[in-house]
């Protein structure tokens, strides 16, 4: 039988249309999967540089970031890249060479531009420089700029939009952006912040979730703050969790501003945050149903640690020329002896002699586990601004160190880098040894025959904190919690109940001392000062300075047995490179066979 053309040609048509609906219809069953990329607090490290030690980092920057993302972008379909603030300010490059002309291209964001930002949020540090350069700067980008709770006085958003709707691949993520309320508290004499009102996070998240309604896939909230409030413990303005205590719509918080990893739950919403400097990416992985609901959620934070930095990045002709400047800083005699700008440039004064002492095995830093003059200048400078009875601060980096001879802004820069303030808080005998316990944590517990103190690397070095305005001593032999003895305080052993007025950077009272429970008091003080221009201003003051050190603690419980001859070998072995650098894990005279057969 002989088919007529128009009906194969209608038979066509058909199986057609038979096999749309059919890919229409198995295509809406199957789940959708997003991915969700969250940076903050790059501090504008592009590179993956420190301007301070003039050399190369390891394991941050935004050209590392890049090459992740990138990686990911390959691997999926729908993904999206958001940031949570505090980018255009924190070294060299971007404080003392790209902010001080604003209305010329910006290697921050440009970079930022490159990397196909779909959002930003403001972070605190975008105030620094007043509210006229901040727009300057932050208007080249070309995504959104996120600040629902900064608005001016006739309520409209100071630059950019409260929250952004971004759809890719059919999907339609609604990012809300909200600083934190505290910044005229650092920043209120800067130009234009007094005729900012910041308003309550929580209540901005509020408004912009209805105005979203039923638009959005998925619902986050940007927030450049803490989990926990910052200063405003009663109301939780400044409080990661209070925005979602009070909205439930929201799917996922990025948290930023207190440079810690967060990867947890509040309230069953994930939260996320990163680490400084471009060392981390929060990846949140949704799955939607056909319907678009989610499904399921999982987070994660990714150290760049594994990844090479981007030379597309470092490419880009605006951010290779002011690396370049930013290094050669000094050299091109930027800054000079009667700058009041903390230039790095700047002479400060001199020193008669290195204030760290050689370490007895190398890459074990003798700061952490005895008396040295570097700790002592730093807890001496805090002290004094303060008034305080008693300070604390860490030793930042195992290598920090005061060189002999002239001063320069850069030298403090370099083992004081971040833009730590000085706060108070009225604190009990009981907390403050609770405080000593919970630094002291950062010791393994020494057993005999250990020939060297070690460290426990779920406490990084930046939680332990030496203390001074005390004297003490840490019993290393004991199990955490019951190492702190013998606290005295001019001369008396410090009772429970005497209250003493604590001096600590910020970081460390809102990250560690509040979130931890240790202490109850609030802080009654800010400095408005940086705590490494304290350091600058008391070696300008004093110089030449010489290293002291008032051997007010002492590491004990311990026998080194440092005369055995077995120890000298073994230690001998660490220090010329023939057994890895026992820091996490002391080494002990009963495997010295062992020890000795490895190194040979």
């Amino acid at each position: 039988m002989k088919i007529s053309k128009r009906k194969v040609i209608s038979i066509i048509l058909i199986s057609l249309v038979i096999a749309v609906l059919a890919v229409c219809f198995f295509t809406a069953k199957k789940d959708r999967h997003v991915v969700i990329l969250a940076t903050s607090d790059i501090h504008g490290n592009i590179w993956g540089y420190s301007y301070g030690k003039d050399a190369e980092t390891d394991n941050d920057g935004m050209a590392r970031l890049y090459t992740y993302i990138s990686k990911v972008r390959d691997e999926n379909e729908t993904v999206f890249l958001v940031d949570g603030g505090d980018e255009i300010q924190g070294n060299v490059l971007t404080d003392d060479i790209a902010n001080k002309t604003p209305d010329k291209e910006h290697p921050v964001m440009t970079a930022m531009n490159f990397m196909e930002y779909d959002s930003m949020t403001l972070g605190n540090h975008e105030f620094d420089w007043g509210i006229e350069t901040m727009k300057t700067i932050l208007q080249q980008a070309d995504f959104p700029i996120l600040g629902a709770n900064v608005r001016n006085k006739d309520g409209d958003c100071v630059i950019g939009d409260g929250w952004v709707m971004v759809e890719r691949g059919g999907i339609k993520l609604a990012v809300i952006g909200v600083c934190t309320p505290d910044v005229p508290i650092w920043d209120g004499d800067k130009e234009g912040i007094s005729d900012v009102d910041f308003e309550p996070a929580d209540e901005a998240v509020k408004r912009a979730v209805q105005e979203i309604g039923d638009k959005a896939d998925i619902i986050l909230v940007s927030a450049h703050m803490g989990q926990y409030a910052e200063y405003d413990e009663e109301g939780g303005s400044d409080s990661g969790e209070k925005i979602v205590d009070e909205n439930p719509e929201v799917d996922i918080l990025q948290l930023a501003h207190m440079h810690i990893t967060v990867n947890t739950k509040v309230n069953e919403v994930p939260a996320v945050a990163v680490r400084n400097n471009g060392r981390e990416i929060a990846r949140i992985d949704v799955t939607l149903d056909r319907k678009k609901n989610i499904k399921d959620m999982s987070t994660s934070i990714v150290d760049m640690a594994d990844y090479e930095p981007s030379e597309e990045i470092r490419e880009i002709p605006i951010v290779k020329e002011l690396h370049e400047q930013a290094k050669s800083y000094e050299e091109n005699g930027e800054g000079d002896s009667d700058s009041e700008s903390g230039d790095p440039g700047r002479f400060i004064g001199k020193s008669t002699a290195k204030f760290q002492p050689e370490d007895e095995i190398k890459g074990l830093p003798s700061a952490r586990y005895e008396d040295t003059a570097l700790m002592d200048l730093v807890l001496k400078v805090q002290l004094q601004n303060s008034g305080a009875d008693v300070t604390a601060s860490p030793l930042f980096g195992d290598t920090d160190d005061l060189p002999e001879g002239d001063i320069y802004y850069n030298d403090i820069l370099s083992f004081y880098k971040f833009d730590n303030t000085l706060c108070t808080l009225d604190i009990t005998g009981s907390e403050l040894k609770a405080y000593m316990e919970y630094s002291a944590n950062a010791y393994n517990q020494w057993k005999p025959g250990d020939i060297n103190i070690s460290f426990d690397p779920d406490q990084p070095g930046y939680l332990h904190d030496i203390f001074a305005g005390v004297d003490y001593e840490v019993n290393i032999s004991k199990p955490k919690g019951e190492r702190i003895e013998n606290v005295m305080f001019k001369g008396q052993p410090l009772k429970d109940d005497q209250v003493l007025k604590l001096a600590v950077n910020n970081y460390r009272y809102s990250s560690c001392l509040k979130p931890e429970n240790i202490v109850k008091g609030s802080s009654d003080w800010e400095s408005t000062e940086f705590i490494r221009d304290m350091i600058a201003d008391y070696i300008a003051e004093n110089s030449p300075v010489s290293p002291d050190t008032d051997d007010n603690w002492r590491v004990t419980g311990i026998d080194l047995s440092e005369d055995d001859p077995r120890r000298k070998e073994i230690i001998g072995c660490i220090n010329d490179g023939k057994l890895p650098v026992p820091y996490n894990e002391s080494y002990n005279l009963n495997d010295y066979d062992a020890l000795t057969a490895e190194a040979h």
